[in-house]
């Protein structure tokens, strides 16, 4: 008995995907690194950075108003990253009509390597920052290291999602919800 036709399962064509939505730089071919381009490693640094930083703001900044010390901070800081983080990537593939469950299973898949690069050099260099840590929310050293980290994480980070990416990992996993 025959059952392929009922059992039809559709399949992802990354070629006609290819130009759809602003994604036209999926397969652009790069030094072996599986189509993975440097612009699309960078949006995903970007986006993965979007919601990092806003938890990591909200954590820093609830942290210091509260004068709590280093460590809650951080951790509060670093809980909400990943929250945030996370949450970018589970809202847009909701919308693209996956269910909670596999929703948060695409979201952790893309998005975990990347917030965890980009959290442990980001507080890191806030932790090694002389002073970051102890200066109030009107202090500028408050936020040239926060937004320093920023930009050095991102620096770092995205080489690693240009390499997860172009092996099928790490932010690729969304491009099939798109």
């Amino acid at each position: 008995m025959d059952h392929s036709a009922h059992h039809t399962i559709p399949t992802h064509d990354h070629a006609t995907h290819e130009g759809h939505h602003g994604h036209s730089d999926h397969a652009v071919p790069d030094g072996g690194h599986g189509g993975a381009s440097w612009a699309m490693a960078a949006k995903a640094t970007l986006h993965c950075l979007t919601g990092c930083a806003i938890g990591e703001i909200l954590g820093m900044v609830i942290g210091t108003a509260l004068m709590w010390g280093n460590v809650p901070t951080m951790v509060l800081a670093i809980t909400l990253a990943f929250v945030f983080g996370y949450s970018f990537t589970l809202f847009a593939v909701r919308r693209a009509g996956l269910d909670l469950k596999t929703a948060i299973k695409v979201a952790l898949a893309a998005d975990t390597v990347s917030i965890a690069v980009m959290e442990l050099v980001d507080n890191g260099i806030i932790a090694l920052t002389p002073g970051a840590m102890d200066a109030h929310l009107s202090d500028g050293l408050f936020w040239s290291a926060l937004l320093g980290g920023f930009a050095v994480a991102f620096l770092i980070t995205t080489p690693v999602n240009k390499w997860m990416i172009g092996r099928g990992k790490g932010h690729a996993v969304v491009h099939a919800y798109h």
